[in-house]
C-alpha cells in the first residue's frame, strides 16, 4: 500500500480544507500521512499524524522552504527524500515547492529545471501544458527539456508518439521573443514531424497537439484563463436556466447528464493537482484555492503516479529518446 503525505498547512484554505478532503479521500487504496502543526491536526483520528511546529505562508519567498526545517513542506519533502513515503502532496507555495522538490528530492539524471505538468481537458481528452506556472522565466535549452519531459509523460499516459506544439502569439516560426525562437529550432531537431510548429492559446483545448511547452509564466496565464473562462460558461448557464420558462427548464431536466457531464469536465477541481515532473519522487501540486473536493483529486492524482511508477517510467523514457537520437520515432529496427 503506498504512503502518501500530505501538507496540511499548505494552501489558501488550509487547515481546514486540506483535513477535509483527506477525510474525503478514505476509498483511497493508500496510507495518508498527515503533516500539520500540533492545534491543526492532534485533534485528527483515523490518520497517521506528524506534529511540526512551522509552516510557510502562501507569500513566502522561495528559498525560505530550505531554511525552514521545521515546517511542514520541508519535512514532507525530507520523508519522500527518504524514501519514507511514496508522494507527497502540498497546495502551498509553488515557488517553495519547486525549490524544495529540486534540491531536497533531486532532479532526475539530465534535467536542468523540473516543471508542473498539467492534463489541462481538450476535445482529444486531454493536452499536457507544461511549464504551468513553476519557472516563470527560462531559457531556450530548457524549453526543449520540457518538451522532452512532456513527451515522456504523454508516453506514461497512453499517448505514443506525442505530438509537441511551442505556445507563442501566432503559428509562424518568426513569431516570439528570442527564446521562443531559439527554442522552435531545437525542438524541431529532436522532435521532427513530432512538432507541429508553434500553437496558441486556443490551441491548447483542440487537442491539436499532445503536450503545449511553454515558460511557467505564460503557462499559468494560459491555464488560469482556461479555468475562468470554465467557471463564466458555468456560472452563465446557471443563470440563465433560473431565468428561463418552463420548456427550457424542461429542456435542461432532460439533458441534465449532458450538463454534469460538461461540469465535471470544465470543473479545474476535476484535475487536482499536477506533478512536477523531473524530480526523483512523486511531488504533487494542488491548486493554491484548493477546496477538499480538488485535495481529494490531488490525492488521486499522486496514487496514480504510484501506482504507474511514474518516476521509473519518466527515467525510462527519457533514456530511450536521449539513446535513439531520434525523438521523432521510435529507433530503426525497434
Amino acid at each position: 500500500m503506498a504512503r502518501i503525505a500530505l501538507d496540511v498547512m499548505g494552501g489558501d484554505k488550509a487547515p481546514e480544507e486540506i483535513i477535509e478532503g483527506a477525510i474525503l479521500s478514505s476509498d483511497l487504496n493508500s496510507q495518508l500521512v498527515l503533516i500539520g502543526t500540533e492545534d491543526a491536526i492532534s485533534h485528527i483520528k483515523g490518520f497517521e499524524k506528524i506534529l511540526t511546529s512551522d509552516f510557510l505562508p502562501m507569500d513566502v519567498k522561495p528559498t525560505e522552504v530550505l531554511k525552514r526545517k521545521k515546517s511542514s513542506m520541508y519535512v514532507g519533502l525530507q520523508l519522500l527524500s527518504e524514501k519514507k513515503v511514496d508522494a507527497f502532496v502540498s497546495a502551498g507555495n509553488t515557488g517553495a515547492l519547486l525549490a524544495g522538490a529540486t534540491l531536497i528530492v533531486g532532479r532526475m539524471k539530465g534535467v536542468d529545471r523540473p516543471a508542473l505538468a498539467v492534463p489541462v481537458p481538450s476535445l482529444s481528452g486531454f493536452t499536457i501544458l507544461l511549464d504551468a506556472g513553476a519557472n516563470a522565466r527560462v531559457r531556450a535549452e530548457q524549453l526543449v527539456n520540457f518538451a522532452l519531459m512532456g513527451s515522456a509523460y504523454a508516453e506514461v499516459l497512453g499517448r505514443k508518439n506525442a505530438l509537441i506544439g511551442l505556445l507563442n502569439v501566432g503559428e509562424e516560426e518568426t513569431k516570439g521573443d528570442e527564446v521562443t525562437k531559439e527554442a522552435y529550432g531545437e525542438i524541431k531537431k529532436l522532435f521532427k514531424d513530432r512538432f507541429l510548429g508553434n500553437v496558441e492559446g486556443h490551441d491548447v483545448n483542440t487537442g491539436r497537439v499532445d503536450v503545449v511547452v511553454s515558460d511557467g509564466f505564460c503557462g499559468n496565464v494560459a491555464m488560469k484563463t482556461m479555468e475562468g473562462t470554465a467557471k463564466m460558461i458555468l456560472d452563465t448557464l446557471k443563470s440563465e436556466l433560473k431565468k428561463s420558462g418552463i420548456f427550457q427548464k424542461i429542456g435542461a431536466l432532460l439533458m441534465k447528464k449532458v450538463f454534469s457531464k460538461l461540469k465535471k469536465l470544465l470543473d479545474p477541481r476535476s484535475y487536482g493537482g499536477a506533478f512536477i515532473l523531473g524530480v526523483n519522487g512523486i511531488v504533487v501540486k494542488a491548486h493554491g484555492s484548493s477546496d477538499r473536493y480538488a485535495i481529494k483529486n490531488a490525492l488521486q492524482v499522486a496514487e496514480k503516479g504510484v501506482r504507474m511508477k511514474l518516476v521509473d517510467m519518466m527515467l525510462g523514457e527519457l533514456e530511450h529518446v536521449r539513446n535513439s537520437g531520434n525523438a521523432g520515432g521510435p529507433p530503426e529496427g525497434s
